[in-house]
């Protein structure tokens, strides 16, 4: 099947074989881990080859959360893949889905997939767009739950800038223009310049 890109939402992105059996290590990019085995709309696509974007059905038979230093990834199962060689030919693709077959979300949520690529302006200036979205770690690598969401704002001049994604500070946001309002403390743009 061949799709344009911005039509998939990535799940997860494989890393490794994980077992003996075929199973796959996987980077969670989902709130949704739950889902990965009852879900019949899965395809698999290849991440490090933006030109070749054909995907391809996959059946997930089983998923469960690793524990250890591999806590906050995912075990994947496919169907088909039993051995640790045939899992390598997994490695570096991302599981996808259709965007519109994305899960309904509670109110006032939204999809990162929907946050990248907006401009997030203040009152008076352009601050610049969404290239992704961070979440703070601890060091075993777990989300911290408490911690708000980091946009990384990449600004005209090239500069990176990381703002805190919480209700207090946006004033708009219009996914349809792809703008994001914001009420920002002073220097906290400049503060939160990586450069």
């Amino acid at each position: 099947m061949q799709v344009d890109a911005s039509t998939w939402v990535v799940l997860a992105h494989l890393l490794r074989p994980q077992g003996r059996k075929g199973e796959l290590l996987a980077e969670l990019l989902t709130d949704f881990p739950d889902r990965f085995v009852d879900r019949k709309d899965l395809f698999l696509i290849s991440s490090s080859n933006a030109e070749d974007q054909s995907a391809r059905p996959v059946d997930i038979t089983s998923s469960w959360p690793p524990v250890g230093k591999n806590k906050g990834r995912i075990v994947l199962q496919f169907a088909g893949v039993d051995t640790i060689s045939a899992a390598e030919a997994y490695v570096g693709m991302d599981v996808v889905v259709p965007a519109d077959h994305r899960v309904p979300l509670e109110d006032e949520s939204i999809y990162i997939s929907d946050l990248v690529g907006c401009i997030v302006r203040e009152e008076t200036r352009e601050i610049g767009r969404i290239g992704d979205v961070q979440f703070p770690a601890a060091p075993d690598g777990s989300r911290l739950s408490n911690a708000a969401p980091l946009l990384v704002v990449t600004t005209n001049d090239g500069e990176e800038v990381l703002i805190p994604f919480v209700k207090a500070f946006v004033k708009n946001l219009d996914l349809t223009a792809r703008r994001l309002v914001m009420s920002l403390p002073a220097g906290l743009v400049e503060v939160n310049q990586q450069g």
